[in-house]
């Protein structure tokens, strides 16, 4: 991009922008430590496929992280372990296949969602993806995961993958999306739906009935909580993507290219664009249907969603390797560019 000011004069000016800011507080769930053990040791066990300076990139990002961030409350790190195992792994293979075709991340999508389900029950015979995905549902078995919200995980983890293939066709073309289908494909790709649906394996919220997840405010819940997080990690990890070739879905390009505007302006009109879906989330709060005996429970789950979006924002604004130029693990897989 062309500019009168270096990149050095740039970048610091959009890092001084405004940024979004949240009314949840923020917690981190007691065995972070821990599970950061378990994280080095997928990496070094299971991402042989990777190069060892893309497996040490990747321990400095501390995606396990994440999962401590977002679900807090849960009872114990075994609890933990699903969330954090699909967070590293799907992380790490969005970066592992980051120019791979629409029809290979299609397939692993359901080599993965057959080995979740158990419809395919035999362990990988290599370490690595899907060896994990595997590896997933071993742990889940293992404790007390109420089926109907394991099914609901594991269907959100395939949309997240499916979201990961879409992206392919504007990936590889170098092209930006119109921002109608960035929203659409967006809210796969925040990687935020199975994260609303484990945000209900905490307190007493397994006890809600499939009724309440499919009834429309919750649906809408959904969706406010992936694009508002999908915008703060657009407006993050600008300054690195202005830097990649076939970054093409970060909103700020998205909408410098739908309305003709400065990079500038176009971020300015991101951070409005998440206000407006922050506020809605909040106003919403103060506008829920009854929910037949189920409203305080309900309104505690949704009040947890903002708990699960500022601590997902606060590991996106504590991780200072991984959003910078360099620190992003370039895409490894190789297959005649397929």
């Amino acid at each position: 991009m062309k500019t009168s000011l270096t990149d050095e004069e740039f970048y610091a000016g959009l890092l001084q922008l405004p940024k979004p800011t949240y009314p949840f507080p923020n917690f981190i769930h007691p065995d972070f430590e821990n599970l950061r053990q378990e994280y080095y040791n997928w990496i070094d066990t299971e991402y042989i496929i990777h190069s060892k300076e893309a497996r040490e990139k990747h321990k400095k990002h501390h995606l396990c992280d994440i999962a401590a961030r977002g679900c807090p409350f849960l009872h114990a790190i075994d609890e933990l372990l699903p969330l954090a195992n699909y967070t590293a792994n799907g992380a790490m293979m969005d970066d592992y296949f980051d120019k791979c075709s629409h029809e290979k991340m299609h397939s692993v999508m359901n080599s993965a969602y057959a080995l979740l389900t158990g419809d395919d029950p035999n362990e990988p015979k290599e370490n690595g993806i899907l060896h994990l995905f595997w590896v997933l549902r071993q742990d889940a078995l293992k404790f007390e995961f109420p089926k109907h919200l394991y099914k609901r995980f594991i269907d959100s983890v395939r949309d997240t993958i499916k979201g990961f293939a879409e992206e392919k066709i504007y990936y590889r073309t170098n092209s930006i999306p119109p921002l109608a289908v960035y929203l659409l494909n967006r809210e796969g790709t925040s990687g935020v739906l199975p994260y609303c649906d484990y945000v209900a394996m905490q307190k007493d919220y397994r006890q809600l009935p499939d009724e309440i997840f499919d009834h429309l405010y919750i649906k809408r819940y959904r969706t406010l909580c992936c694009l508002i997080i999908a915008i703060h990690n657009d407006i993050i990890s600008l300054p690195k993507e202005l830097h990649r070739e076939g970054d093409t879905l970060n909103l700020v390009k998205v909408l410098k290219q739908e309305y003709g505007i400065s990079i500038h302006e176009a971020y300015m009109k991101a951070l409005e664009l998440h206000n407006d879906y922050l506020n809605e989330f909040l106003l919403l709060q103060n506008h829920l249907p009854p929910f037949d005996g189920w409203d305080n429970m309900v309104l505690a789950y949704i009040q947890d969603l903002g708990v699960m979006i500022s601590g997902i924002y606060a590991w996106h604004t504590h991780d200072t390797s991984r959003y910078v130029n360099g620190g992003y693990v370039e895409g490894e897989y190789t297959n005649g560019g397929g």
